[in-house]
């Protein structure tokens, strides 16, 4: 059974920097393109970004494109979101997910295995 459990949430400040963690947990991890998700209130939830099964491509969000890195170890089983200069209204519930496919996509529907989430809070 697959399993996603991310880690690394918390309070940042705003202009500060971000680093979570997903750690994949199972069988089959280079079989998937992985992805992070943010709910921001009650928002629906949005795209952030995503890394191929290979970590040979990636895809951000507009919002964060050029702060924003996604990165995977495939050995390890783990992907990385790491986000620079933070804003008060990025304070979310950050969430990893995870289907079995070569593409990348940045709609939730897509994705079969989804973390928990991780409480990120940015004050200003």
């Amino acid at each position: 059974q697959v399993r996603l459990e991310e880690s690394g949430g918390g309070l940042v400040q705003a202009g500060g920097s971000l680093r979570l963690s997903c750690k994949f947990s199972g069988s089959g991890f280079k079989s998937y393109s992985m992805a992070w998700f943010r709910r921001i209130l009650t928002k629906e939830r949005e795209f952030v970004a995503a890394i191929r099964w290979d970590g040979e491509d990636t895809l951000y969000a507009r919002s964060v494109e050029g702060r924003a890195a996604i990165f995977r170890n495939n050995a390890k089983q783990m992907v990385v979101l790491q986000m620079d200069n933070m804003k008060p209204d990025e304070t979310a519930v950050y969430y990893c997910a995870g289907y079995i496919g070569r593409g990348m996509r940045d709609v939730d529907e897509d994705y079969d295995v989804w973390g928990q989430g991780t409480q990120v809070t940015v004050s200003s």
